[in-house]
This record gives structure tokens, sequence and C-alpha cells, in this order.
């Protein structure tokens, strides 16, 4: 809980100066048009994923496999998809990181070890 509240904070302290410096070095236009653009391409991108990943779940689900893979990709299109139309450089780059299948593997596994260790201390319970 701690970590999310500095994240809260520290955050949008940097997005603000990175978007500051990054209007002096190409001007407020070309920045306010890049950050409408990286947010196009990511609405884009993660409508893209997220029909995709339903598809394999749906194809799971109707093979009687537990979609647990397609979920970790849902739910890291969704925070990337997020992340993307939330105004600023570091939140574009990590959202986009998020959408790209070769580069969200790795941010599915840790999600993986983030859920399995909260199930072994029994601080997240699983409905079946």
């Amino acid at each position: 809980m701690r970590y999310l509240f500095l994240a809260i904070i520290i955050v949008p302290a940097v997005e603000i100066a990175i978007l500051l410096w990054f209007g002096q070095l190409i001007g407020v236009l070309p920045t306010f048009l890049f950050i409408l653009l990286t947010g196009l391409i990511g609405a884009y991108l993660a409508k893209q994923q997220g029909i995709v990943t339903i598809r394999k779940v749906q194809d799971n689900m109707e093979r009687g496999i537990m979609p647990g893979d397609a979920l970790l990709d849902g739910v890291c299109i969704l925070i990337g998809g997020t992340l993307l139309l939330t105004p600023g450089f570091v939140t574009d780059i990590i959202g986009f990181l998020l959408l790209i299948p070769a580069t969200r593997k790795h941010m599915k596994n840790w999600l993986a070890q983030f859920f399995r260790k909260r199930m072994d201390r029994r601080t997240i319970t699983i409905i079946r």
C-alpha cells in the first residue's frame, strides 16, 4: 500500500517535469499533438489486443481450460490502455510495453508470481 501511495505522488510529478521539459525542447503544440497521438494509438492497440484476448478466453472456456494466461493478458492490456490514456511520457512507455505481446510476457510472469505469493499467504482469496 505504501508503494501505491508513493507512486501516486511521484509519477505525476515526474510526468509534469518531463512534459514541461519536452514542451520547452520541441514546443507546446508538438508536445500536445504527441500526447494526443499516443492516446489514440494506445486506444486502438488496447481495443485490438483486448478483442484477441477475449477470443482466447472464450476459446479456452469452450475447451474446458482455465483461461489464466489470457486473463493475465487482459489485466496487462487494461492497465496498459489506461496508462496510455493518461497524459505523460513515462506512463505512455509503460503502457506500450504492456500492450505489445512480446514485452507483456515479462509483466505476466511478475503478475503470476504476485498473485501466487498472495494466495500462499492467504491475503487474496480465489472463489470458484
